[in-house]
């Protein structure tokens, strides 16, 4: 299954801002990686660096790569709406993204594992695809022999984000994807028009 799975600390770094959650190495040094560290002068990015930098960000904070990514950016632009803005929803609605929204993993890569190794079930049956597209209405759950597992009780029970799109019942482990997100309900810090740009040369 094709993922990222090089040093997270540096790509961090490299963007400026802790994308892959807490990072106690990144909070130590959050400057680009580099020989020279600090010390060195950069330049002033060209427009194009800008751009690119904002859609890799966008790729690692979400797990996505360029394939893929580029495929969600062709099915945002032939959709209804804001092109960025359907971008950034079809991300969200990703299945990998969704549980890591309820809190059954610290992490996005976390999530992703737990939906590729069964673990969870969408309006009753098991969907083991993370890039599977969630509709308004969804039922998103644990699977019933996997309710115990001590990775997903650690989560909850140090998870205490509420999402307004998104219900979690810590008793039954059961939630709904209730609505798509507006761009103004996610939190990720993308610059979503960038993007596009990128993507319209």
């Amino acid at each position: 299954m094709a993922r990222y799975t090089g040093p997270k600390t540096k790509i961090a770094r490299k963007f400026g801002e802790a994308i892959f959650g807490d990072d106690k190495a990144f909070e130590k040094r959050n400057y680009p990686p580099g020989q020279h560290g600090n010390n060195r002068r950069r330049g002033k990015k060209s427009e194009y660096a800008i751009q690119l930098m904002e859609k890799q960000k966008a790729k690692y904070t979400y797990g996505i790569l360029e394939k893929q990514f580029r495929n969600m950016f062709k099915k945002a632009t032939a959709a209804q709406g804001i092109t960025g803005e359907v971008l950034l929803q079809l991300c969200e609605s990703r299945l990998d993204n969704v549980a890591y929204r309820m809190g059954l993993s610290p992490s996005r890569s976390g999530a992703r594992q737990l939906v590729s190794h069964r673990h969870i079930t969408v309006n009753g049956g098991i969907v083991n695809i993370p890039s599977y597209q969630l509709k308004a209405g969804d039922v998103v759950a644990v699977r019933e022999k996997s309710k115990s597992l001590e990775s997903i009780e650690n989560s909850l029970a140090n998870s205490s984000t509420v999402f307004e799109w998104i219900t979690w019942n810590n008793d039954t482990k059961h939630g709904t994807y209730v609505s798509v997100p507006e761009r103004i309900q996610i939190p990720e810090n993308i610059n979503e028009q960038f993007i596009v740009e990128l993507y319209s040369k």
